[in-house]
C-alpha cells in the first residue's frame, strides 16, 4: 500500500504487510544506494503488528517508480546470490563424490594388497 501525497509523487511511504527487518533493511539498502534517493528508510509501527513502512524521498523521481526500481535490484541481487550458491553446493557434491570415489578406490588396493600377503608363512 502506497502512502504519499498527490501533488508531490516524488515522496511516500509504502506499507508491507507480513514482513519485518530481513526484507525492510535489504530494500532501505538498495535504495539508499541509487543517487536519485535523498531518503531511505524504514519504520515498524509496532512489534505486534507485521508490515513494515519503507519511506522514500528522491531528488524528483517519482517515489514509486523509485521503490519499484529497488525492489528489482533487489530481485536481481537474490538471483545472483542463488545461482553463486547452488553453483558452490554442485561442485561441493560432486567433489565429495571424487573423495568418496578415491577413497573406495584405495580401501580396495588395501585390501587386494594384505590380502595377497601370506601372514601364516612368516
Amino acid at each position: 500500500m502506497e502512502h504519499g501525497s498527490f501533488k508531490d509523487n516524488s515522496h511516500a511511504t509504502f506499507t508491507l504487510g507480513e514482513e519485518d527487518h530481513t526484507l525492510a533493511n535489504a530494500v532501505r539498502f538498495v535504495l539508499n544506494q541509487d543517487p536519485r534517493v535523498t531518503v531511505g528508510a524504514y519504520t515498524i509501527p509496532h512489534p505486534s503488528l507485521e508490515k513494515v513502512n519503507i519511506r522514500v524521498q528522491t531528488t524528483g523521481d517519482p517515489a514509486k517508480e523509485v521503490f519499484k526500481d529497488a525492489c528489482q535490484e533487489l530481485m536481481q541481487m537474490n538471483r545472483h546470490v542463488r545461482s553463486v550458491f547452488d553453483k558452490a553446493v554442485t561442485e561441493y557434491k560432486a567433489e565429495q563424490e571424487r573423495k568418496e570415489k578415491k577413497a573406495a578406490e584405495e580401501l580396495k588396493r588395501q585390501r587386494e594388497l594384505f590380502g595377497s600377503m601370506d601372514i601364516e608363512s612368516n
